[in-house]
């Protein structure tokens, strides 16, 4: 019972099995009692036939009194022989009950009695005496007749009885098949059917993602056992669908936070990069919205002095108080905002200190501060580990501005002070030496021709000094307007074509930053020059100035269509071809003159630059160092 109480299919196959035994149990029945009734039929028949025969008896006796004959008597005596055959043939006997307390047993008792004791012997009598008293026999053979009729009676009520018999099985099996049936159905509906009608609409609810539906079956059979399975499921996937849903948008969330402050340290590197060294300025509303989008703050950024061992707080978001070297004080970039963030002390929060370094070089620290509940996230981290390292590269990309604008001023004075002391300083010393020599002549008395020709000297050489100031004046206010050697030798070309009243052409084809500073004017005013004596001594209608990068080398060329050189074996060694070759010697190349096949005269220098130099040594060194290791 518990089995069949626990298990929906015990119960179904119970039913099954109920069913099958009835149905058998039934035909066996049905097979046992068509069994017994087999000879019924037939015992009917004998049991007829007995009634004839008595008559064919009389009959026979009655003709063997008329004619005596042996052949009627033989008839009477086969007749005889037949009803006692008949009587005792097993198709009558068989269908005769075996227990004496039959009533179908005690009639055929009775007829064998009423046959051998009463008509058998009036029979044997008759045919002795030939003489039939007919009227005892017809007596006896009523009574013959009514017993056969009553057994034949009795057979007929006993088949009908195992008919019915058969009916009210057949009826009885059919009913107890009918209950079993509607039993096994309405288990089926109600413990088969009915579950599995809450389990297809939980399962396709659960495919639409609503896990609040419940089964609610009760009891301890397989399907009641899954519904209980899949109410558990229903609930744990409910969970853990929310718990995804809610990862998903605090992911979603982060992403889009992420995505946001991406983008304000994106904005924010135009400013970092081009803001000079204002870090207020460009860094501070950057780390504010970082601050506001994440959630956290103050952030504090320190930077290590380069010249002390100390840390000099730059900025903080949500301060109180500027900081301690403000420069700006009509700047509020780092002041409380309107909804401030108090984690003040180590007890209100917690610090993430980050490293501002590139490389080994390190920079300065930043500051980060959080509340202790909440733990940050490893892309929070990323992403405040990339605005240290922007903020890392934009402080040593401005630290190393600096430093370049500080090299590059040395460097221009450095050049300022070479081209004074070349050009300016040593015209200067001449004229000293001249005023010192007219001081003498003086002193002396000296006739006045000879003192003229010193005035001369003295007025030949303030002229050529005042000449070198105007052009260094001009080569550095053409340096300081333009960047770079091509922007100085367009103004150049330019100013000359307008003094000239010719065309000056430039042809400039020089990879960038390849000259140093040094080489850049030594170029430009070697070209000046050219272009000052084309001016002055030429005649010239049209000019060019070309710089060529060729073969790791720099070819300057200054030609002009004038009247040239008279002789080109000898140039005439003036003032300012000398100084064109002291600059190209400088710059460790040649000067080379010369008429043009056209007419006019053309000047060319060519030199290696300083990085070509670099260059092509590094391997010569390297394989110099190979050489003395081995």
């Amino acid at each position: 019972m518990k089995l069949l109480q626990r298990s929906l299919v015990a119960r179904i196959v119970a039913s099954l099995l109920a069913i099958s035994a009835m149905a058998l149990i039934s035909i066996v029945v049905t097979m046992a009692v068509a069994g017994g009734s087999r000879g019924d039929a037939a015992a009917i028949n004998v049991a007829g036939s007995l009634r004839m025969n008595t008559y064919q008896i009389v009959a026979a006796l009655q003709r063997y009194e008329r004619i005596p004959s042996l052949e009627n008597r033989a008839e009477v005596y086969v007749l005889k022989r037949r009803f006692e055959e008949r009587l005792a043939s097993d198709e009558l006997t068989g269908a005769i009950p075996v227990s004496e307390a039959h009533e179908l047993r005690r009639q055929y008792r009775l007829i064998l009695g009423r046959w051998y004791n009463e008509l058998a012997p009036q029979v044997s009598e008759a045919v002795a005496s030939q003489y039939v008293r007919i009227d005892p026999l017809n007596h006896t053979l009523d009574g013959l007749v009514g017993d056969i009729d009553s057994m034949v009676k009795q057979l007929e009520h006993n088949t009908e009885a195992k008919i019915r018999l058969l009916s009210a099985l057949q009826i009885l099996f059919l009913g107890l098949t009918a209950v079993v049936v509607a039993i096994a159905l309405y288990d089926i509906r109600h413990n088969l059917v009915a579950p599995l009608r809450q389990l297809m609409v939980l399962a396709r609810e659960a495919a639409r993602h609503n896990f609040s539906l419940r089964t609610q079956l009760k009891g301890n059979d397989e399907l009641a056992m899954l519904g209980k399975t899949f109410d558990t499921m229903s609930e744990e996937l409910g969970s853990s669908y929310a718990e995804l849903e809610a990862r998903v948008k605090r992911k979603t969330h982060e992403l889009e936070r992420s995505s946001e402050v991406m983008q304000i340290l994106h904005d924010g590197s135009r400013s970092l990069y081009g803001g000079g060294n204002d870090l207020c300025t460009s860094a501070a509303p950057m780390l504010r919205r970082v601050a506001e989008l994440l959630d956290i703050g103050p952030i504090r950024l320190s930077l290590n002095d380069p010249h002390a061992d100390r840390q000099v707080p730059i900025l903080a978001t949500h301060a109180a108080r500027r900081p301690a070297y403000c420069r700006d004080h009509d700047c509020h970039a780092c002041l409380i905002s309107p909804k401030p963030v108090r984690l003040t002390d180590t007890e209100d929060g917690d610090c993430l200190l980050l490293p501002v370094s590139v490389g080994d070089e390190m920079l300065g620290t930043l500051e980060i501060w959080h509340p202790k509940d909440e733990r940050l996230s490893e892309s929070v981290r990323r992403l405040l580990n990339a605005l240290a390292d922007q903020l890392a590269t934009a402080v040593y990309l401005q630290r190393r501005i600096e430093e370049e604008q500080q090299i590059s001023l040395m460097s221009e004075r450095t050049i300022i002070a070479r081209e004074l002391h070349d050009s300016l300083a040593q015209s200067l010393s001449y004229l000293k030496m001249q005023v010192a020599r007219l001081e003498r002549m003086q002193a002396k008395d000296s006739p006045k021709e000879m003192q003229a020709a010193v005035f001369d000297e003295l007025r030949t050489g303030l002229n050529s000094a005042y000449r070198q100031l105007r052009e260094l004046l001009t080569t550095f206010r053409l340096k300081l307007e333009g960047p770079g050697l091509q922007s100085a030798l367009q103004q150049t070309t330019a100013e000359f074509a307008e003094r000239m009243g010719a065309p000056v052409e430039l042809h400039y084809d020089v990879p960038p930053h390849l000259l140093n500073p040094n080489e850049e004017i030594h170029v430009l005013q070697i070209a000046r020059e050219a272009l000052s004596n084309t001016h002055k001594h030429a005649h010239a209608h049209w000019a060019a100035v070309t710089v060529a990068f060729s073969n790791a080398r720099i070819v300057l060329r200054i030609e002009d269509d004038g009247v040239g050189l008279e002789n080109d074996d000898s140039p005439p060694m003036h003032y300012g071809l000398i100084i064109m070759r002291d600059r190209a010697h400088t710059l460790s190349g040649e000067l080379k003159l010369s008429n043009r096949a056209g007419g006019g005269t053309c000047v060319e220098v060519v030199f290696t630059p300083q990085t070509a130099r670099l260059i092509t040594r590094q391997p010569a060194t390297e394989s110099t160092l190979h050489d003395q290791g081995n």
